[in-house]
């Protein structure tokens, strides 16, 4: 039976001015969309958010990447070079719970819009920074994307094959990674303020937030003081052989399962030679101990391999997964055709204005089993009016002379 997804409203009443860009600090602003605050995005009427326009179409349609991070959101065109529309969104920020940007070192208080002058207008305001660099850094002026937070933050260092060059994952933990890092502050500091009432200032660094992410590695380099050998598909700390991608029929680029045995548990290596017809091999003291699947680790994967590449990766995840960790290796086409997934709500078939049908992937945490319901993300502008109105209380007339004044 298909699950419908269901607004769970817990930030009914929370109002985000959204100036954000791209994916670091959207992404944050979106998951607090799908929980119910009302997010105003703030776009300069020339072209918006540049993530709009990440693949160019003619004629031009919203691409894909910005779908997928501004779903459930209001957009509001606003000419911000016009005085009229720094005083609209000073009155904006007024009303707002939340203020949140990620624009370049600076930009944000060159526009008159910084924490310093938002403050004094509205001493509750939870205002959000993502920078690339910490401020106090010899870097903090520098431009960072996704993956220059994951070179300089760790986060290649430990990915790739033990003897290769470093390598960069394929998820965007730089960017959407700090996003939710400043999420669970944002969602924290509303917390604190229903006690004292007084806003916070939070700033959080894409460099500096990569370091959440490694701390297995960081624990490697304290008992060793070495930086970790990069493990490939490998546990960084990997001395439990097998525990490996492992290649299946019928030999495409993601036909593989990943097979995991744990040292905490001696039982996985029987367990797994039952389940591909080896008992022979149970007691064989090249495999007996842990020491000796190091040692011989390259026959243990001879012999994975024989079983698993004549077969597909769901047929080897059946069949060992019941006896061991194994997980087939699914990729994008995969998931989003999986009936599953929209079944249980993950993933969202929603009516797009311009791109039509459009699938996505909405947040995963259920609210008394129902996930949230995801709505297209907004054309540009397509909401100046509605939420002028609804924030500021302004007549059609004023909206239709800032209209004409091309300040919206």
């Amino acid at each position: 039976m298909a699950v419908t997804p269901e607004a769970p409203n817990c930030l009914t009443g929370v109002r985000v001015l959204d100036f954000t860009q791209f994916e670091a600090g959207t992404s944050c602003t979106q998951v607090m969309a799908w929980l119910g605050a009302d997010v105003v995005k703030i776009e300069n009427p020339a072209g918006g958010d540049p993530g709009r326009r990440t693949g160019a179409t003619n004629p031009h349609r919203d691409d894909p990447y910005f779908l997928n991070y501004n779903a459930n959101k209001r957009s509001v065109a606003i000419n911000l070079k016009a005085p009229k529309g720094l005083e609209i969104i000073k009155a904006l920020a007024k009303k707002a719970d939340v203020f949140m940007e990620n624009f370049a070192p600076g930009a944000i208080e060159r526009l008159g819009l910084g924490y310093d002058v938002l403050s004094k207008l509205n001493p509750g305001i939870i205002y959000g920074q993502v920078k690339g660099f910490g401020k106090g850094t010899p870097y903090e002026n520098n431009l960072a994307f996704d993956m220059i937070a994951q070179a300089c933050g760790g986060i290649m260092s430990v990915t790739g094959q033990p003897d290769g060059p470093p390598a960069k994952p394929g998820a965007t933990l730089g960017d959407t990674g700090t996003g939710m890092l400043m999420l669970i502050s944002i969602l924290a500091s509303l917390h604190k303020r229903r006690e004292t009432g007084k806003g916070v200032h939070l700033q959080v660094a894409m460099q500096d937030s990569m370091l959440h992410y490694i701390r297995n590695a960081f624990a490697i380099t304290t008992k060793t003081e070495k930086p970790p050998r990069r493990a490939g598909a490998k546990l960084l700390e990997s001395n439990n052989p097998p525990c490996d991608i492992y290649p299946c029929a019928p030999g495409g680029p993601n036909d593989y399962v990943y097979i995991y045995t744990s040292r905490a548990n001696p039982q996985h290596w029987p367990r797994l030679l039952e389940a591909i017809g080896r008992q022979d091999l149970i007691g064989d003291p090249r495999f007996e101990t842990r020491e000796a699947r190091i040692e011989n680790e390259k026959e243990i994967d001879r012999i994975i391999s024989e079983f698993t590449s004549k077969r597909d990766k769901y047929e080897c995840m059946r069949i060992i997964g019941a006896a061991v960790p194994a997980g087939a290796v699914r990729d994008t086409v995969e998931l989003l055709n999986d009936p599953n997934f929209e079944e249980r709500g993950i993933i969202q078939k929603i009516q797009h204005p311009t791109n039509g049908p459009f699938k996505m992937a909405g947040w995963p945490v259920r609210f008394d089993g129902k996930p949230p319901v995801v709505k297209p993300a907004p054309l540009l502008g397509q909401h100046s009016a509605e939420a002028l109105m609804d924030w500021l209380g302004m007549s059609e007339e004023q909206v239709a002379a800032l209209r004409a004044e091309k300040v919206i």
